[in-house]
């Protein structure tokens, strides 16, 4: 289970004012010492993340958030992060100070902020009392059902009942069941992956996109053969059998198309993420822009990695490269990566987006929402890859079976 990618995992975030215990519950959950813990006001300065496996929600990512009341010309900042965060949160635990004997008096305007920010984004939230054992002592059971629970980070009370609860909203999930191939095979398919080995792969391991669907066809009952792209006319030659699917690099979609018989069908790990990641059907329909370009039309290349970059990226070299030849003019390109993604995306007349391997599923949908209000289409580079390469029909019938 440590070796979910953290796209995979629900990302649970602790959030609150200054010295309500944030840090300490966080290491109480986690058994950890995960987070630094001080008196002094302001101890955490950025949102720590940590990946790790905790019973009995399974992989998650934890996040400490810095103080939302902080103040001055860094807190801002600070808070601003901590805002950030709540982007990439699947889950929210709101940590405040538990009652004094007198009973439960209003909560402060920041974590009143910070509920309506919640519902706002539809977020599953706890709000944990810290500091119980300070404060009045819990005489019953916390109720399943209330979002609110008494907890003491110091003595460990309920804990134990705060993760339950938290598990109970990952149970929950959204209902879908996501996959990236398994419903495009059947139980003893054999899948052909065409997976280029150039200057750009990395030394001696595959792509996060290439062990996932891996991961995903043996979870299917389906088997894969691996060959580069100048081996497949050898390696279809020596199956006994065509290939249920064959799955490729998007920048080698010229040269498979070319060698694979059309009767075959072919995709790539790209467009395989369009669909599990985000809209397939909107980001395809990104592709009608990418002829009508015209130069210094502005266009944002985002990718949800970082990397070292090659003097043949696909995104900043060979992307644009293509696109300048397909729309026959000299569009101007911008290039993100990583987490940075403009919230203002008004200045583009397209939005190009890798497959998203490394961003969560959320993450990826705010991006195309974000696009969606600045009314710029959004193409993912599988889907421009494959329309630059005249193989887009192809490579989309595949897909359609798991539509269906």
């Amino acid at each position: 289970m440590n070796d979910t990618p953290s796209s995979e995992r629900v990302h649970i975030a602790f959030f609150g004012r200054r010295n309500t215990g944030k840090s300490s519950l966080v290491n109480a959950v986690t058994g950890q010492p995960l987070s630094l813990v001080s008196e002094v006001k302001g101890t955490t300065t950025d949102p720590v993340w940590k990946a790790m496996e905790l019973l009995p929600l399974g992989p998650v990512v934890i996040i400490d958030t810095p103080g939302i009341d902080d103040e001055g010309s860094l807190g801002e900042m600070r808070v601003s992060r901590a805002e950030r965060v709540l982007e990439q949160t699947d889950i929210a635990v709101l940590v405040t100070d538990a009652p004094g004997p007198e009973g439960s008096p209003e909560l402060p305007a920041e974590e009143r902020e910070l509920i309506r920010l919640f519902q706002a984004k539809q977020l599953p939230f706890v709000i944990a009392w810290n500091k119980a054992d300070l404060r009045n002592k819990c005489e019953n059971a916390p109720d399943p059902e209330d979002p609110i629970i008494s907890v003491s980070a110091r003595t460990g009370e309920n804990i134990s009942e705060l993760k339950e609860k938290l598990a109970a909203f990952a149970d929950m999930g959204d209902g879908l069941h996501r996959a990236l191939v398994s419903d495009l095979i059947e139980p003893g398919d054999m899948v052909l992956l065409v997976i280029p080995i150039d200057e750009s792969a990395p030394k001696a391991r595959l792509i996060l996109p290439q062990q996932q669907v891996i991961r995903d066809i043996l979870d299917a009952g389906g088997s894969f053969v691996g060959c580069r792209p100048e081996e497949l006319e050898g390696t279809l030659s020596k199956l006994k059998k065509n290939p249920a699917l064959v799955i490729t690099d998007s920048q080698a979609f010229k040269e498979v198309s070319k060698i694979l018989p059309e009767e075959i069908p072919l995709t790539s790990f790209s467009l395989l993420f369009a669909r599990y990641k985000g809209d397939l059907e909107k980001l395809v329909r990104g592709t009608e822009v990418l002829k009508t370009l015209e130069d210094g039309d502005r266009v944002l290349v985002s990718e949800g990695c970082t990397h070292h970059r090659q003097c043949k990226d696909i995104g900043t070299v060979k992307l644009p490269g293509w696109i300048r030849e397909l729309c026959s003019h000299d569009p101007q390109f911008d290039f993100t990566s990583g987490t940075g993604f403009p919230e203002d995306l008004s200045a583009y007349r397209l939005i190009v987006h890798c497959g998203g391997c490394m961003l969560q599923e959320k993450e990826m949908r705010r991006r195309m929402e974000l696009a969606d209000r600045a009314g710029v289409p959004m193409v993912n580079y599988g889907a421009a890859i494959a329309c630059a390469n005249e193989v887009l029909e192809r490579s989309l019938k595949p897909l359609a079976k798991g539509a269906e």
